[in-house]
């Protein structure tokens, strides 16, 4: 059987970005291979999340990215406050009502979006 173990990031600089990360996801860096690539778990994630450093990252959006969810008893408002206060960039709200998210870009550029509970 084959199951999904880890999301990969590239990037230029993978020890900041893997500490921001776990930060925000309430994790931490369980591997770090002196800088050049580094493993995140959170808590209760079904999936690691790796950064490894690469000397150019691709140009121009990324082609996967993360959808996190956000629970009920998180105020929406707040939560774009606090994410764009540790250093994300708020790129939109998108969806319509009934299906919607808010689109992010963390501290390297990286696309996510953190989903309205449903």
């Amino acid at each position: 059987m084959i199951r999904l173990g880890m999301i990969t990031v590239d990037t230029e600089d993978p020890r900041p970005l893997a500490a921001w990360w776990a930060e925000r996801l309430g994790g931490r860096i369980v591997h770090d291979a002196d800088g050049w690539f580094c493993i995140v778990r959170a808590p209760d994630a079904p999936v690691a999340l790796g950064f490894q450093r690469v000397e150019t990252v691709a140009p121009g959006k990324n082609r996967v990215h993360l959808d996190l969810d956000r629970s009920p008893d998180v105020d929406r408002d707040r939560m774009v406050a606090e994410w764009v206060e540790a250093g994300a960039a708020h790129l939109g709200r998108r969806g319509e009502e009934g299906f919607s998210w808010d689109t992010f870009a963390d501290p390297h550029g990286n696309e996510f979006c953190i989903g309205d509970p449903h």
